[in-house]
């Protein structure tokens, strides 16, 4: 089913005036969006199919996780300030935003693959290019550090002061950085010092039981928590028999 202007207004407007957590938002560049084109040729990866929605800028094609090319929408947690002043639930909006506009078969054609195994890629549904659409209702921002196909589009919804732009709202790379480095702080103030003549670090990660001897490369990174399992090892010998492993460099 290719849903008309109209109808996809009325969706829209509809995710946009949830009540408290999503309050009224001025929204609009759906005409833009229609148009932006996209045209992969004969050897772009393509996928199809019902997509399930994961965040703002992510949903999933069956098993295939896909990650919209060229912007960063809030995360799911993330908090923002109306016009007013008030905090409301950017992250749960911008998803319920892309919800809305991908309701039909949602066809993706591949432009990479990211660090974490997601296809990345242009996404269209009933004619709508979905990154655009994102850009332009204020409900992403345009991901500069990676592609500028969608810096105009921003510009736009910023000047009309739409959705995200109607008040104050992080970018959520800046977003992310801070909860990196306060679950960072938080790790640091469990460091329990080490025992007299005992500095070999006995760290448990996704990569397994791992010892770091002084001077390594993750040595000074590497933080140990005993209420974890984690240990301090007084010798190589004593981590091996222990089953730990050293760590690479």
């Amino acid at each position: 089913m290719r849903w008309g202007i109209l109808q996809y207004v009325a969706v829209f407007g509809a995710v946009m005036g949830l009540g408290v957590a999503f309050p009224s938002v001025k929204t609009g560049g759906l005409e833009a969006a229609q148009t932006a084109t996209f045209a992969p040729d004969k050897t772009t990866p393509q996928y199809s199919g019902k997509a399930r929605i994961i965040d703002g800028d992510t949903l999933a094609l069956g098993a295939v996780k896909v990650r919209l090319h060229g912007i960063d929408a809030p995360e799911l947690a993330q908090t923002c300030m109306d016009a007013q002043g008030k905090i409301w639930g950017c992250g749960q909006w911008s998803m319920a935003a892309l919800q809305s506009l991908a309701q039909d078969t949602v066809q993706c054609a591949q432009t990479d693959v990211d660090r974490y195994g997601r296809i990345v890629a242009v996404c269209r549904a009933a004619g709508v290019n979905l990154n655009h659409a994102m850009v332009a209702h204020g409900a992403a921002f345009a991901y500069a550090k990676y592609s500028t196909d969608y810096i105009t589009a921003e510009n736009q919804a910023r000047k009309s002061s739409l959705g995200l732009w109607q008040g104050g709202a992080q970018k959520p790379a800046a977003y992310r950085a801070e909860k990196r480095a306060q679950a960072q702080q938080d790790h640091a103030a469990v460091q329990e010092p080490a025992p007299k003549g005992c500095t070999i670090k006995g760290n448990i990660s996704k990569s397994g039981r791992l010892y770091h001897l002084p001077g390594s490369r993750w040595y000074e990174k590497t933080q140990i928590n005993t209420k974890n399992g984690e240990h301090w090892f007084c010798s190589e010998e004593q981590a091996l028999r222990a089953g730990w492993r050293a760590a690479k460099g």
